[in-house]
């Protein structure tokens, strides 16, 4: 199993690490050629939604990667990740890939100084740590989106189809069980 992982902007290195501790074979996407290397699997990080949109704009990736989604390509979204997947950003008309029928709200839990960590419950997996900086929640969905957590009544972590959506960061943990997750996706 390969899976590419957006490095344009990011903590694309930490989504790295997390699979070289699975045994996941991973490569870096940075400019359209890229997306023409064989993979089972994509990973979007987190980092600034805005910025991570615009580079892929310029770079000619965007229409790429959504199309290979709406192919079936599994992909995982991080935060920005998530930001950038959904089909609708509150308060916002910009719509990056928009393949996941979601809405979602930027900085739901306010700035970098609403950021913390908790532990709390993922359908299938159990109680897991959760890290939240600047984090963004689902706020409302169609049909077909699965809610696999939530924290404080707020929608963190989803799944439609092959796409894996969480608000929070699960590569500045230890835990592998959400990537183990991913990897199960994508082995379907």
């Amino acid at each position: 199993m390969i899976v590419g992982v957006i490095a344009v902007q990011g903590d694309f290195a930490e989504h790295e690490k997390m699979l070289g501790l699975l045994g996941v074979e991973y490569f870096q996407i940075r400019q359209a050629k890229d997306l023409n290397k064989k993979m089972d699997g994509l990973i979007i990080p987190g980092g600034e939604s805005t910025v991570i949109g615009k580079l892929l704009r310029e770079l000619g990736m965007m229409d790429r990667i959504k199309a290979m989604i709406q192919n079936g390509l599994p992909v995982f979204g991080t935060c920005a990740g998530l930001i950038l997947l959904s089909e609708n950003i509150f308060n916002d008309d910009n719509v990056y890939i928009g393949t996941m029928p979601i809405c979602v709200k930027r900085n739901a839990y306010g700035r970098q100084l609403g950021s913390f960590t908790v532990e709390a419950e993922f359908k299938g997996i159990g109680k897991i740590p959760m890290e939240f900086i600047r984090a963004p929640v689902i706020d409302s969905m169609k049909d077909g989106v699965e809610i696999l957590a939530t924290v404080n009544g707020k929608i963190v972590a989803a799944k439609f189809g092959k796409q894996l959506v969480t608000a929070f960061h699960p590569e500045l943990t230890s835990d592998l069980s959400v990537y183990q997750f991913f990897i199960d996706l994508v082995s379907t």
